[in-house]
């Protein structure tokens, strides 16, 4: 038996009224994204005539949802508002095209508002419980960005080939000095853009003069004309200038602008930069365009992100907590062993007043019975504090020298003390142990305030709290990375653009959230409700996601 089937029916006419169930992620999303102010979600200086704009409120809502659905294509988010139910409800029955769902997305409105998103995110599950103030979690992952990996521009290539250009453009100017074409410059004119347009010009003057007399000239001259020969050079380097020396500097110094300090970027996407990413399955450490990605998490809710064109994270600590809007609300600051050096702990101690729970490089290697009885380390050698002197496992002493400072690249100021080998030892074998094999003092280097750091750090990481709260670092901040990465399938952007790039992964992460808040709620319903111990409900009105009241019994 079959079911009843009617050939050429015409029409097909079914009326029905559809409502999303209660439980469903889109109410959710609906409900957050409403909490959210209007002054916060509406752009301020709008156009008041012509067609008015798409809501920023639904355009999110719209957003947020899809890519819980792992959608990212503009085109399938507007087949997605088409023919997806819950997405239909969402948005109201409304429907965008695709150029409305990707600018929007690309705007600087959006971009403030996915990371106000955050800040009511985090005030959210701190009003319910869900964040206590000991400690947040910090790490960060290379995300491949949109472009061609074979679109690289090197800094050192463009500066060398730039170097050259200067060198030509510099005896260029100097035959030209020397054939009283054009009259001496500045120094630094010879070389800049301004000056070869400057020589070219007075090279087309001269062009055009000879042209005018070479018309007086007889048309046979014994032995040549000397002024033709002098055009027919003069043309050369104006056809050199004009053609390639000027267009190869104008590209230059707009690539240098390009850089911002950077050492590479890509021709596709100008704002991402080359480095080692963590998925390499070729195992070459080729280098491919990425961005940096920071995330601050706590319970395994990522509470806000940044990202950052360093392929270390070392320097990134710091930024990314000056922009961070929670830092305020936890003692603790907690990452892995990549962010440990002296300029961080000494920002967040003195700065931003906040204890690190950050191992520095060397720390599992020296909790190791092989460090702690290698006698070669100065760590393990004996010191005297009274009188400020080492004495190496050879028995060669080292007394005070001076103080020293030392500046990095980036501005960083250390102070250090360097200990040199006495001259006189109390022994002829020691005088010769105290000197290197080129005859010199042997002497070392001591930083006193990276070793205070690296003491009290270690103090803390011994403690019970220091290692109960550190233990949670593997299953907080890591498990996040692992589900965007493969339950959300985000390991290459979908946009181009810095501004593009942090918008996506800001609607990604938030749609991450709010998939594992609506879990949670889903899982807490029935058993709160069965075991009727308390009461779910949303309050829209109060600003508020979910709240569980507690009854006492």
């Amino acid at each position: 038996m079959y079911q009843n089937y009617i050939t050429g029916q015409t029409e097909f006419v079914l009326n029905y009224d559809y409502n999303v169930p209660k439980n469903h992620l889109v109410r959710l999303i609906d409900t957050f994204v409403d909490s959210i102010p209007q002054e916060v979600l509406l752009e301020e200086n709008v156009a008041v005539t012509g067609r008015p704009l798409s809501h920023p409120a639904l355009m999110l809502k719209i957003l947020l949802f899809a890519y819980s659905r792992q959608t990212y294509s503009g085109r399938k988010i507007e087949t997605l508002l088409e023919e997806n139910l819950p997405m239909r409800w969402l948005a109201r029955d409304h429907s965008y095209s695709y150029h409305t769902i990707n600018n929007f997305r690309r705007s600087e409105h959006a971009r403030n508002l996915i990371k106000r998103t955050f800040v009511y995110f985090t005030m959210a599950l701190t009003d319910h419980g869900l964040i206590q103030n000991d400690a947040v979690f910090i790490d960060g992952t290379k995300v491949e960005a949109d472009a061609n990996k074979y679109s690289f521009t090197w800094r050192r290539a463009i500066e060398k080939y730039h170097a050259k250009l200067r060198e030509k453009t510099a005896s260029i100017y100097d035959e030209l000095v020397e054939k009283q074409v054009i009259k001496e410059m500045k120094p630094e004119m010879i070389e800049s853009i301004d000056g070869m347009e400057l020589m070219a010009e007075e090279v087309e003057k001269e062009i055009t003069n000879l042209d005018e007399a070479i018309k007086q000239e007889p048309k046979i001259i014994k032995g040549g004309s000397v002024r033709k020969r002098r055009r027919r050079f003069l043309k050369k380097l104006r056809r050199q200038l004009r053609e390639d020396l000027i267009p190869r500097a104008k590209k230059y110094e707009r690539v240098e602008d390009i850089f911002q300090g950077r050492n590479s970027f890509s021709k596709t996407d100008h704002d991402a930069t080359f480095m080692c990413m963590k998925e390499d399955p070729m195992m070459n450490r080729e280098l491919k365009p990425g961005y940096n990605l920071q995330i601050a998490t706590h319970n395994q809710f990522v509470l806000d992100y940044a990202l950052f064109s360093n392929p270390t994270d070392t320097r990134t600590l710091v930024p990314f907590l000056k922009q961070f809007h929670g830092l305020d609300f936890f003692t603790h600051v907690v990452a892995d062993a990549g962010y440990g050096s002296e300029y961080n702990y000494t920002t967040l101690l003195d700065q931003f007043d906040k204890q690190p729970l950050i191992p520095y490089t060397t720390y599992q290697k020296e909790q190791k019975r092989k460090f702690k009885n290698d006698p070669t380390k100065p760590q393990n050698w004996q010191y005297n504090a009274e009188d400020d002197y080492y004495i190496d496992h050879l028995g060669v002493r080292f007394s005070f020298y001076r103080y020293s400072k030392r500046t990095d690249k980036y501005g960083f100021k250390r102070d250090l003390k360097l200990y040199r080998a006495d001259t006189h030892q109390s022994s002829e074998e020691l005088d010769q142990l105290a000197k290197t094999p080129g005859k010199r003092q042997r002497y070392i280097q001591v930083n006193p305030t990276w070793n205070y750091y690296k003491a009290k750090v270690k103090e803390t990481l011994s403690s019970d709290e220091g290692k109960m709260i550190y233990r949670r670092r593997k299953f907080d901040v890591e498990p996040v990375f692992g589900r965007m990465k493969r339950d959300f399938g985000v390991r290459r952007t979908h946009l181009r653009g810095q501004r593009a790039v942090e918008n996506d992964v800001g609607l990604t992460l938030m749609a991450l959230n709010l998939t594992k808040l609506g879990k949670m709620i889903n899982q807490l319903r029935p058993f709160l409700v069965n075991n009727q111990k308390c009461e779910l409900q949303f309050l829209i009105k109060s600003k508020i996601i979910v709240r569980i009241f507690l009854v006492r019994s």
